[in-house]
């Protein structure tokens, strides 16, 4: 009988051989020039090196110079040993999210365990209620296995219809509601299209994303057609779903949007993400405003997009204090494609183009040919076939949808298309899945492509498509189309609040519809890459509600408060963020705090918390009538002797200084400590050009958690500053050696 050492060695013996012979692959990076003549190809010459022909995985040639192989660590180090070779590393293991997001937001898988409890399971009984287009039940982000039983504060119901089973809800998806008779009485008592439908079934596809991207349960291999390939999941994967129908083909209807909102209020629901708006208009006019007063007043959070109307000035929509307002901005992923012209120039864009390519053959550029003068915009209609036919048509993006431009092309013969931006849109790239090979390029570029097509007298072009690219720089940075401030319904509350994640966002998608959402587009697809404030908005509902899980005595203020003051500024290369507009540095009248982190917000150490008492003393301090509030906050009567002088006065994170014709202002402010005892903060003032602040005290001691305190912030306007639109910006900082509490300021002279 062997005895127990010897086993032990043997034993050891066994692991190590087996460590040092375990294959993985690795991707080994050559230089591309030292080829041997008496090798036809690099993969042959690559083959050579290796112990075994099979191990080769793939050569790269364009991309990479180099090649991938499955190989043990001794043929790995015995490779090293070769001058050609540059460098070798193991196969990187991507954890993609939505399919990118969350990990580009940190919310890894250490994420969650806060002051010792499980923030998944604590997410259990968080409810997410989106107000949308509805819902695709059967979606795979809808899975509900191993999820608890539905919490017993839930009021809600699964509604069902002709297309719609009741049972189709689950433990995940617990409730699905329709609101249309806003809509219907709008479209003469019926409906305006065969395709829609009265019950909660989504036929849109925006409501099934806007839901999933906020909630959605992890999905494996999920993709678009290939592109941006992981695992799909939404922000609080675990938190459960109800979706409140309220939007149609003709738009979402205000009565229908009330009629949401209250419901969803008294199912009990704890978020609500509504990826939706309108122009601005006083608070008692706007129903997404009065209907969130009355949400936040029963302790749930509502977070609202802030409107796809950038980058023109004073475009924020949603702006009431009491909503979360959502901007967006891009990820660290992109999808380049490139156009190959003529001259040996070549043009970099994107493209969600998923068909077959069209290969190497150059094809001939038309632009703005024909007898219409819309041609240029590829408008329905404006192309000759006859020009058109078998070329690359080059389209200016503005006035009509982007996909349908190149539907246009198609339909005319055309065979491929560039989308080429103008200063409306700038710089800014938002990729498509055209049902024909498409670029969209910027600008800059397709000043140059334009100029190029005009002047030769043979342009061409080759369309290349290349597919997803991870860890783009620099990310984030703010989306052209992100509308922004400032505020024009009241200028002394700064809007919007923060941006997320909102450029080429993959998330659930409808049956019903193809992904461009053209009726000509047979394609169908589990998932859809979308842009938009509508797909920040939901990250932020998300987010909210996993910072409800950890902090259930939070109201909707302290954990909008949270993620402002936690938002950070600096792109991936530590430089300040960006516009993607003109490529200028961004500011808070587009960015607002900066770019949410969730996870410092988890620990904020201080919050500004506002009660419903001080949003009344607020709206007293606008120029409404009694009857004006009365019809926002809901109650029978209000008092207005202690309302503010200065809207500004608002406990808000976030300050929005308007002179006027003032020199000095002075705001006090409140912060709450909700991080440990014994805390002590330093501020840290950044001014601005034309602006002197001070802030008194400078330093904040508390000795308990849930202890207040109170500074008193002095902005003094500078001799001789000229009262134009002209705006400013700066920053208050509460810091201590765990937390960093920043507030963003903006100057304005008058209003807009």
């Amino acid at each position: 009988m062997a005895s127990s050492s010897s086993i032990t060695i043997t034993t050891f013996l066994f692991l190590f051989l087996l460590h040092t012979t375990a294959k993985k692959t690795y991707i080994i990076r050559v230089k591309h020039s030292d080829k041997p003549e008496s090798f036809l190809t690099h993969h042959d010459w690559y083959t050579s090196q290796l112990q075994s022909q099979s191990s080769l995985l793939y050569t790269y040639t364009t991309s990479f110079h180099g090649f991938s192989a499955y190989l043990d660590s001794n043929e790995a180090d015995s490779l090293l040993s070769s001058n050609s070779i540059l460098d070798i590393f193991e196969d990187p293991l991507y954890t993609l999210h939505t399919t990118r997001t969350p990990e580009f937001l940190g919310l890894n898988s250490e994420f969650g365990v806060y002051t010792g409890q499980d923030l998944a399971s604590a997410s259990n009984g968080v409810i997410i209620g989106v107000l949308d287009t509805g819902v695709w039940p059967e979606s795979k982000s809808f899975d509900d296995t191993d999820m608890p039983e539905i919490p017993s504060k839930w009021k809600g119901e699964c509604e069902s219809g002709s297309d719609f089973d009741s049972k189709l809800c689950n433990k995940k998806l617990i409730g699905a509601r329709s609101f249309s008779k806003g809509f219907q009485m709008a479209s003469g008592g019926g409906f305006s299209s065969k395709r829609e439908s009265v019950s909660p079934r989504d036929v849109d596809g925006h409501g099934t994303h806007t839901s999933t991207t906020a909630a959605g349960s992890a999905v494996g291999n999920a993709s678009f057609l290939g592109y941006a390939a992981g695992t799909a999941r939404g922000m609080a994967t675990h938190a459960r779903v109800a979706t409140y129908k309220v939007c149609w083909s003709s738009g979402c209807f205000g009565s229908d949007i009330l009629a949401a909102m209250d419901r969803a209020i008294l199912d009990g629901v704890d978020v609500l993400s509504l990826s939706l708006g309108g122009g601005s208009a006083p608070y008692y006019r706007d129903t997404i405003a009065i209907g969130s007063f009355s949400a936040m007043e029963r302790g749930v959070f509502v977070s609202c997009s802030a409107g796809n109307s950038g980058p023109t000035r004073a475009s924020v929509a949603n702006v009431a204090p009491w909503v979360m307002t959502v901007g967006a901005g891009t990820l660290d992923r992109d999808f380049p494609a490139f156009a190959n012209l003529g001259n040996g120039k070549r043009l970099t864009g994107v493209s969600l183009y998923s068909g077959v390519g069209m290969g190497t053959k150059p094809l001939e550029l038309v632009y703005n040919k024909g007898n219409s003068s819309s041609s240029n915009l590829c408008l329905p209609g404006s192309l000759d076939s006859g020009i058109v036919r078998g070329k690359i048509v080059v389209c200016d993006r503005g006035v009509n949808a982007r996909v349908e431009k190149g539907a246009v092309v198609r339909d005319a013969g055309g065979l491929g298309m560039i989308m080429a931006n103008t200063a409306a849109s700038g710089e800014e790239l938002v990729a498509d899945s055209h049902l024909l090979p498409a670029v969209a390029v910027g600008k800059k570029t397709g000043d140059l492509l334009r100029e190029y097509v005009k002047s030769d007298s043979n342009p061409t072009a080759v369309l290349v498509f290349k597919g997803t690219v991870l860890d783009v720089k620099p990310s984030p940075v703010v989306a052209a189309f992100s509308s922004r401030g400032p505020n024009t319904v009241t200028p002394e509350i700064l809007k919007p609040d923060v941006i997320g994640p909102g450029v080429n966002i993959l998330a659930g998608w409808s049956d019903a519809i193809g992904p461009t959402g053209l009726e000509k587009d047979s394609r169908r697809t589990q998932f859809n890459i979308m842009s938009g404030t509508s797909m920040s908005c939901p990250h932020i509902s998300g987010l909210a509600g996993l910072l409800k899980a950890a902090h259930p005595e939070w109201s909707p203020s302290a954990i909008k408060s949270a993620l402002m003051t936690t938002a950070y500024v600096l792109d991936n290369t530590n430089a300040p963020l960006h516009d993607a507009a003109d490529n200028s540095l961004s500011n808070p009248h587009a960015h607002g705090s900066g770019h949410v982190d969730p996870q410092k917000a988890l620990s904020p150490g201080l919050v500004y918390d506002i009660s419903t008492e001080e949003y009344i003393r607020f709206l007293c301090s606008l120029d409404y009538t009694v009857d004006h509030i009365v019809a926002i906050v809901k109650r029978p009567s209000v008092n207005c002797s202690k309302k503010f002088s200065d809207p500004g006065q608002l406990n808000y994170p976030s300050f929005s200084v308007l002179f006027g014709g003032k020199r000095v202002v002075r705001y006090t402010r409140e912060v709450t400590n909700v991080g440990a005892e014994n805390s002590v903060y330093k501020v840290t003032v950044n001014g601005a050009p034309s602006v002197a602040i001070s802030v008194k005290p400078s330093k904040l001691a508390f000795r308990s958690v849930g202890e207040k305190k109170r500074y008193t912030v002095t902005f003094v306007s500078k001799k001789g500053v000229s009262m134009t639109n002209k705006a400013e910006f700066g920053s208050i900082t509460w810091s201590n050696p765990q937390h960093e509490v920043r507030s963003p300021v903006a100057f304005s002279w008058n209003r807009f």
